[in-house]
C-alpha cells in the first residue's frame, strides 16, 4: 500500500481547511468572546465590590445601608449592608422590620458565612417582642442545623433563662451540659457552669419527710394504795391507887 509523503498530504490540508474554516473561526470567535467577556466581567465585578464596599464603609444611618443594598445588591457589601440595617433597625426597636431584612439577606445569600449570624439576631428579635416560645424553637433550630458554627454555643446558652422561665429546669441542665461537653473551648463553659450551681441552688432536692414522733407509753397503772389503819382505842387510864389516911 502506497503512503503519502509531505507534499501528498499539504492538499488535504488545504481542502480540510477550505472545506471548515467558517466552523473553525466561528469557535475560535466564540471562545474569544466567552473569554473577553469573562475577564470583562470580572473587571466589572472586581470594580463594582470596591465601589460597594467604599461606599460602605462611610455608610453611617438606615438610610446609608439602604442606598448599599439598592446600587449594589448582589456584592459581598451589599449583603453586609442587609446586616448593619437589621442592627439599625432593632437599635430604633423596630424588631419586626429587621426580622424582615434579615429574612431578605438569608433568602438572598444563603450560603453567607454570616447566616447563622443572621438567625442568631432572628431569635434575638422574637425574644424581644414578647414571642419566647418561637425564640426557643428558632435558637433549637439554629443548633440542629448548624451544630459546628461559632453561633452555635451562643444560640445554646441563650436558650436556658427561656427553660428556667418555663420551669423546665432539667432540659436546662442538659443545655449547660451540653454546652461543657461539646464546646470545651468555648468562653460560654465558665457561665454555662456557672448556670449548673445557680440551678442545683435554686432547686435543691426535697427534704426526706419526718416521720411522725412515737407516742410515749402510757405510764403503768399506779398500784392500789393500803386502806388507812382503823383508828385504835384508847387504853382506858389506870386508877390511881388510894392514899393512906393520916393518924
Amino acid at each position: 500500500m502506497a503512503t503519502l509523503t509531505t507534499s501528498d498530504t499539504t492538499p488535504e490540508r488545504d481542502v480540510f481547511w477550505e472545506r471548515y474554516k467558517k466552523e473553525v473561526m466561528a469557535v475560535l470567535i466564540v471562545a474569544l468572546l466567552a473569554g473577553a467577556g469573562f475577564g470583562g466581567y470580572k473587571i466589572y465585578s472586581d470594580r463594582q465590590a470596591n465601589a460597594a464596599a467604599a461606599i460602605l464603609a462611610s455608610a453611617k444611618t438606615a438610610a446609608d445601608f439602604q442606598k448599599v443594598i439598592a446600587e449594589y445588591p448582589t456584592t459581598a457589601a451589599g449583603g453586609s449592608a442587609y446586616l448593619l440595617l437589621a442592627d439599625a433597625q432593632r437599635n430604633e426597636k423596630k424588631f419586626s422590620d429587621a426580622n424582615t431584612t434579615l429574612q431578605t439577606f438569608l433568602d438572598k445569600f444563603p450560603s453567607n458565612e454570616l447566616a447563622s449570624t443572621a438567625r442568631l439576631a432572628m431569635a434575638g428579635n422574637l425574644e424581644a417582642l414578647g414571642k419566647k416560645d418561637e425564640a426557643l424553637a428558632a435558637y433549637q433550630r439554629l443548633v440542629a442545623g448548624d451544630p459546628k458554627g461559632f453561633a452555635a454555643p451562643v444560640a445554646l446558652y441563650s436558650q436556658i433563662h427561656l427553660l428556667k422561665e418555663k420551669k423546665q429546669i432539667e432540659e436546662a441542665r442538659r443545655v449547660c451540659e451540653t454546652i461543657k461537653s461539646q464546646y470545651p473551648e468555648s468562653r460560654l463553659v465558665p457561665d454555662a457552669e456557672y448556670q449548673l450551681r445557680l440551678l442545683k441552688v435554686d432547686n435543691p432536692p426535697a427534704p426526706a419527710v419526718p416521720l411522725p414522733p412515737i407516742a410515749p407509753p402510757p405510764p403503768p397503772a399506779a398500784a392500789p394504795s393500803a386502806p388507812p389503819a382503823a383508828p385504835t382505842a384508847a387504853a382506858p387510864p389506870v386508877p390511881k391507887a388510894p392514899e393512906p389516911k393520916k393518924p
